[in-house]
């Protein structure tokens, strides 16, 4: 079915989601932009708080971005680099562990303004490579760590004079001695802040209407021409009795349903076809924790804790005439430096008599994992569905069987990655049930692959796809997690920062 939707005004937005107040811009991503590019650079000083004390960075961003846009066009920076220089000084810390290379992940907080709109964007996973330290006595003014990777694409909503403006610098600085070990300890981590308050933009780009020259642009408070002003969201109720409404879920179902039917009869002027979604990008981090059952093993095996970097609000859908609120969000797993949950070591009854213990990995492959939360908001508890996809490969190590080790090589693991889908219902007033912002249980269901590159002058593969892997194609794994609340970036000094380590439930 196609959803018809009334488009949102083009003006500042407050929606309840998840108990969590939101603020949607008139930042808005949409078509590829077709623009002529440009390369852009610039040189920012930065002050970073080492354990030694506050050093003085020099830090060159370069990208390449479009001359011009129309709004809601989507433009995609290209070439990205942070270069990070780094002196002498800020250096001793490392020597004196004995490290002999340096490398860094950087995490760049992005301003995005037209007019009097701005959002925040957070460019990740920026990685430099090891780069060798200099003796002592030698090259004095330091090393420069080269950062580069994909970065978030932003659009605007309001024509004008566009700037994009780095902001706030974190680095993961991980050291190795002159064998490749990590040093104790194996990184550092640092909060940058810029040194001044001078406007160095890296970038500004002229966005036009893209609706024509004769067509004016919405005022940042006006309604779109022809479309009624949305309505505000309904005043919190009185709490009804505490606690989930078990049929949370089916009533999701069946007032989108309800709601999506009636518009077949409406006139099909007055709601357009959908609406664009709204770019409110923010960072979050948090734990997850549980278990996951191996059903051919009659067992189960922990989870976590996990530690999850979150981008919330990627896409933001608000549709008013449908009554719903689509928002999605990503997660990467974070374990030194690696996009994985901890390892973990599980005992189970091999073919119901041989005990077997492994360590277990699950691996994050692929693009991020997806954070779906649909809300209904024309029921007062504004019932809320989750649904978080994550695309995983699992590896086994350390195996034992009935005490003896078994030598299974360094790539025993799934022949393919396979997905693994949790849901969660929750309602927002009372709070109640699992919401993302303030956590709660996860529940689903998971196909393990057969397994390959098992064994060390032996093929094991059959038997570890005997021993764990599904049934054809059935997804019969049972897998429960609890996430504790989001540590969200714009609110540090909340109560749920720093994260949180939630206790998992059988």
């Amino acid at each position: 079915m196609t959803v018809d939707a009334r488009a949102a005004a083009r003006r500042p937005l407050h929606l309840a989601l998840g108990g969590a107040l939101v603020v949607a811009t008139a930042l808005i991503p949409s078509a590829e932009s077709v623009a002529a590019d440009q390369t852009s650079e610039v040189t920012i000083p930065y002050t970073c708080q080492f354990p030694s004390g506050p050093e003085k960075v020099e830090v060159a961003v370069k990208a390449v971005l479009p001359v011009s846009a129309r709004t809601e066009e989507t433009i995609r920076p290209g070439d990205v680099s942070v270069d990070v220089s780094l002196a002498r000084s800020a250096l001793t810390q490392f020597t004196a562990l004995e490290a002999a290379t340096l490398s860094a992940v950087a995490e760049l907080t992005v301003r995005n303004t037209v007019g009097e709109h701005t959002a925040d964007a957070s460019w990740q996973q920026l990685e430099a490579p090891a780069v060798a330290l200099p003796p002592e006595g030698e090259d004095e003014d330091g090393v420069v760590l080269a950062a580069t990777g994909d970065v978030p694409t932003v659009a605007f909503g309001s024509p004008g004079r566009a700037t994009i403006a780095p902001a706030a610098l974190r680095l993961t600085l991980a050291s190795f001695t002159e064998d490749g070990a990590p040093t104790t300890p194996p990184e550092l981590t640092v909060v940058c802040e810029r040194a001044d308050d001078e406007e160095r933009p890296l970038a500004e780009i002229t966005v036009r209407d893209s609706a024509g020259p004769t067509t004016p642009a919405p005022g940042p408070t006006d309604p779109a021409p022809g479309k009624e002003e949305p309505a505000e969201p309904p005043e919190q109720p009185s709490p009804p009795a505490p606690g989930l409404d078990p049929d949370a879920h089916r009533k999701i179902d069946d007032l989108t349903e309800e709601r999506l039917d009636a518009l077949d009869d409406a006139d099909p002027g007055s709601c357009p076809i959908e609406i664009p979604p709204e770019w409110v990008m923010t960072t979050a981090e948090t734990y997850a924790a549980g278990y996951a059952n191996a059903v051919k093993l009659d067992g189960a095996a922990a989870l976590g804790p996990a530690f999850m970097k979150v981008v919330l609000n990627k896409r933001y859908i608000n549709d008013s005439c449908a009554s719903t609120v689509d928002v999605t969000s990503e997660v990467e797993f974070a374990y030194e430096g690696k996009r994985q949950l901890p390892p973990t070591k599980a005992t189970f009854l091999s073919y119901g008599f041989m005990p077997t213990t492994a360590t277990m990995v699950l691996e994050q492959v692929g693009p991020p994992a997806v954070v779906q939360t649909h809300t209904v908001t024309n029921t007062p508890t504004y019932p809320e569905e989750s649904t978080v996809t994550a695309q995983l490969s699992m590896r086994l190590y350390d195996v034992e069987v009935n005490g003896v080790p078994l030598d299974v090589g360094p790539d025993c693991r799934t022949e393919r990655s396979f997905e693994q889908v949790l849901k969660g219902y929750g309602q927002s007033y009372p709070p109640a049930g699992y919401l993302v912002a303030t956590g709660g249980n996860l529940t689903g269901y998971a196909h393990i692959p057969p397994f390959k590159g098992c064994g060390v002058g032996e093929n094991l593969d059959p038997l570890f796809t005997s021993a764990i892997s599904s049934v054809g194609k059935k997804a019969d794994n049972y897998t429960k997690m609890t996430q504790a609340p989001l540590c969200v970036a714009t609110n540090p000094d909340g109560p749920d920062c720093p994260p949180k380590v939630p206790k998992p439930e059988r």
